[in-house]
C-alpha cells in the first residue's frame, strides 16, 4: 500500500504539532512539538510511501533515508549540540512500533541526561526481559 488516508505519517501536515524540517524525493525529516519537552531535538525520518515496516523499503528509500540522516544530524549539531545519538527502527508491535508506517528515530543524546550512557541494549538486557526457555 502506497498511501493510507488514516495514517499520521502519510498525512504529516494534518497534525499542527508536526514540523517538516527537510524532505527529499522519497522521505521527510519531521519534528513534533510535543516530543521536544523530553527528547530535545528528536525527530523521525519517514518514507512518503506507506510501508508497514522498514523491511519493505526500496533501495531508493534507504538511500534517501541516509541522505536525510546526514542533513538532520548536521542540523541537530548546529541547533542543539548533542553529545551523541540513539538511532533506530522499531519493526512490529513487539519492538514498540505503534504507528504502522515505517519511521526511523533520530534521538539526540546529552551528557547531562539522567539515562546518559544507557542505550537500547541496556534496557533490553535487563534480567526481567530474559525469555523463559521451554524445557
Amino acid at each position: 500500500m502506497a498511501y493510507d488516508k488514516n495514517c499520521p505519517f502519510c498525512n504529516p501536515m494534518d497534525d499542527d504539532e508536526q514540523n517538516m524540517i527537510f524532505e527529499n524525493e522519497t522521505c521527510y525529516f519531521l519534528q513534533r512539538n510535543r516530543e521536544q519537552n523530553v527528547f530535545e531535538g528528536c525527530g523521525l525520518i519517514v518514507p512518503k510511501k506507506h510501508h508497514a515496516n522498514a523491511l519493505e523499503l526500496t533501495k531508493e528509500e534507504w538511500n534517501d533515508t541516509y541522505e536525510l540522516l546526514q542533513a538532520a544530524t548536521k542540523y541537530l549539531e548546529s541547533e542543539y549540540s548533542p553529545d551523541g545519538y540513539t538511532l533506530g527502527w522499531n519493526v512490529g508491535e513487539v519492538s514498540g512500533q505503534f504507528i504502522f508506517h515505517s519511521h526511523f528515530h533520530v534521538i539526540p543524546r546529552y551528557n547531562d541526561e539522567t539515562h546518559a550512557g544507557k542505550g537500547v541494549r541496556y534496557w533490553l538486557k535487563q534480567p526481567e526481559n530474559k525469555r523463559k526457555i521451554l524445557e
